[in-house]
C-alpha cells in the first residue's frame, strides 16, 4: 500500500518541478514599436514604403557599374578595412556573450584534490627527551551546483543577448555597407576629377592657341595689347584650376588607400577615361532600399534587447533556489580510497531571498524601463530618419532630372553663342576681349 503512495509523492514532486521550470519569464514580452510611417512617399508616385528586409541586401551591388578597378577596390576594402573588422569583432563578441548567459542553464561541476601534512610534539619521559610524530591526510572532493531558471532570468538574458547579437550583426552589415559606399563615392569623385583634368588640358591647348593667333594679330597689327593680356589672363586663370584638380585627387585616392587598409605612400590609382555607367534605377528600387537598410533593424534588434532586461531586473525580486551536491574520498593511505567507495557526501537546496535593499532592486527595474523606452524613441527616429532621406533623395533625383534637361539646352545655346562670336572675332567685327567672356 505504501509503495503506490510514494509513487504518487514521487510523480507529484517531479510534476511540480516540471512546472516551476517551465514557468513563463518575468517581465514583458517583446512587441515591436509601432510607427506611423504612412502608405506612400510624398516626393514621387508609383514607390510605396515597405517592411524591414535587410538580409536581402545584395551584397556585390557595386559590380553593376562595371568597372574592374572598382571591384578591384572593394575586395582590398572588405579584406582589410579597419572599420568592418572592428565591427566583426564586436560581433563575435555578442556572440560570446550569448554562449555565456546560456551556460547558466546547465550545471557547474567542481573537483579538488589535496594532501595535508599535520603533527605535534610530547613529552618522553623515559627518554628524558620529546618526539614527534606526523600524518598525511589526503583527499579527493567534487561538488556540483545548479540553480534552477524558475523565474526566468536566464531565459531573459539570453533574450537579450540574441537580440544584441542580431543587433550586432546589422552594426556589421551597417558598417560594411556605409564603407563601401565611401568607398564608390571616393572612387567616382576620383573619376570625375580625371574627367574634369582632361577637359582642362583640351582648354589650356585651346587658350594657348587662342593667345599665339592674339600675339600674331598683335604683332600684325591687326589686334591690340589689351587682346593679348586678355588671353594671357585667361590662360594663367586656367591652369591655377588645373593644378587644384591635382591635390584634389590627391586627397581622394588616400581616401581610398585608408580604406582599403593600406599606407597612402603604398597606394595609387592610375588616371582612366572610365567614369563608370550609371545603372538604371527600377521604380520599385528606393522601397527596397529602405527594406534592406540594417540600421533600421539594428535599432529595432537593440529595442528587443533592452526589453528583455526589464525581466532580467524584475527577476531579483525573486528568491534563488540553488541545487547543491558534494561529495569526497578522504584517508590517510591511497590504497585505502580503493576498499571505500566514499567517505563523506552531501546533498540539499538553497533558497536564498533578499529582503531589504535599499531599493537597489526597485531602482534597477526602473533603470531597465528607462533604459527601453529610449531605445523605443530611438528606433522610430531611425526609422523618420530613413524615411526622410529617402524623401530627400527622391527630391533630388527628380530636381537633378529637370536640372539636366535645362543644363543640356543652355550647353546646346553657349556653343552656339561661341559659334558665332569666334566667326566675328576672325571676321575682324570684335576684339578678344569679347570672345573671352562668352
Amino acid at each position: 500500500m505504501l509503495n503506490p503512495i510514494k509513487n504518487i509523492l514521487k510523480a507529484s514532486a517531479v510534476l511540480m518541478l516540471a512546472v516551476l521550470l517551465g514557468a513563463c519569464a518575468v517581465g514583458p514580452d517583446y512587441r515591436r514599436p509601432s510607427i506611423a510611417v504612412g502608405t506612400n512617399f510624398k516626393e514621387t508616385k508609383g514607390w510605396i514604403q515597405a517592411s524591414p528586409s535587410d538580409t536581402a541586401l545584395r551584397a556585390d551591388w557595386w559590380r553593376s557599374y562595371n568597372d574592374p578597378v572598382l571591384n578591384r577596390l572593394m575586395d582590398d576594402l572588405l579584406a582589410a578595412n579597419q572599420n568592418i573588422a572592428q565591427a566583426q569583432a564586436q560581433y563575435r563578441q555578442a556572440q560570446a556573450l550569448v554562449q555565456s548567459a546560456r551556460a547558466g542553464f546547465f550545471p557547474t561541476l567542481n573537483a579538488g584534490l589535496s594532501t595535508t601534512r599535520s603533527g605535534g610534539s610530547h613529552s618522553n619521559s623515559s627518554l628524558s627527551g620529546s618526539d614527534s610524530s606526523g600524518s598525511t591526510q589526503s583527499s579527493l572532493t567534487g561538488s556540483v551546483s545548479w540553480e534552477p531558471d524558475i523565474w526566468g532570468k536566464i531565459r531573459r538574458t539570453v533574450e537579450s543577448g540574441e537580440a544584441g547579437v542580431e543587433a550586432s550583426a546589422a552594426d556589421l552589415a551597417a558598417t560594411r555597407l556605409s564603407m563601401q559606399s565611401t568607398l564608390a563615392q571616393s572612387y567616382f569623385q576620383l573619376r570625375a576629377l580625371d574627367a574634369e583634368k582632361r577637359l582642362y588640358d583640351q582648354t589650356l591647348g585651346a587658350y594657348e592657341r587662342s593667345l599665339r593667333t592674339t600675339q600674331n594679330r598683335y604683332q600684325a597689327g591687326v589686334a591690340a595689347q589689351a587682346d593679348v593680356a586678355a588671353a594671357q589672363t585667361q590662360l594663367e586663370n586656367a591652369r591655377t584650376q588645373a593644378l587644384d584638380l591635382n591635390w584634389q585627387r590627391a586627397q581622394f585616392e588616400h581616401a581610398l588607400a585608408v580604406l582599403t587598409g593600406q599606407a597612402p605612400a603604398h597606394f595609387a590609382v592610375a588616371p582612366s577615361q572610365n567614369v563608370g555607367t550609371v545603372p538604371d534605377i527600377p521604380p520599385g528600387l528606393p522601397s527596397q532600399l529602405l527594406e534592406r537598410r540594417p540600421d533600421v533593424a539594428g535599432a529595432e534588434r537593440r529595442t528587443a534587447q533592452a526589453n528583455a532586461q526589464i525581466g532580467v531586473a524584475q527577476a531579483a525580486w525573486f528568491p534563488d533556489l540553488t541545487l547543491s551536491g558534494n561529495a569526497g574520498l578522504t584517508g590517510s593511505q591511497w590504497a585505502a580510497w580503493l576498499s571505500a567507495p566514499m567517505s563523506f557526501w552531501s546533498l540539499g537546496p538553497a533558497l536564498a531571498l533578499t529582503i531589504f535593499d535599499g531599493g537597489a532592486r526597485e531602482s534597477k527595474v526602473a533603470q531597465a524601463r528607462a533604459t527601453y523606452d529610449a531605445q523605443v524613441a530611438a528606433y522610430r527616429l531611425t526609422v523618420l530618419t530613413a524615411l526622410q532621406e529617402v524623401e530627400n533623395y527622391l527630391v533630388q533625383l527628380h530636381v537633378l532630372g529637370q536640372e539636366q534637361v535645362t543644363q543640356g539646352r543652355a550647353l546646346a545655346a553657349a556653343r552656339e553663342s561661341l559659334r558665332l562670336t569666334e566667326n566675328q572675332y576672325k571676321a575682324g567685327l570684335i576684339d578678344y576681349l569679347s570672345v573671352s567672356q562668352v
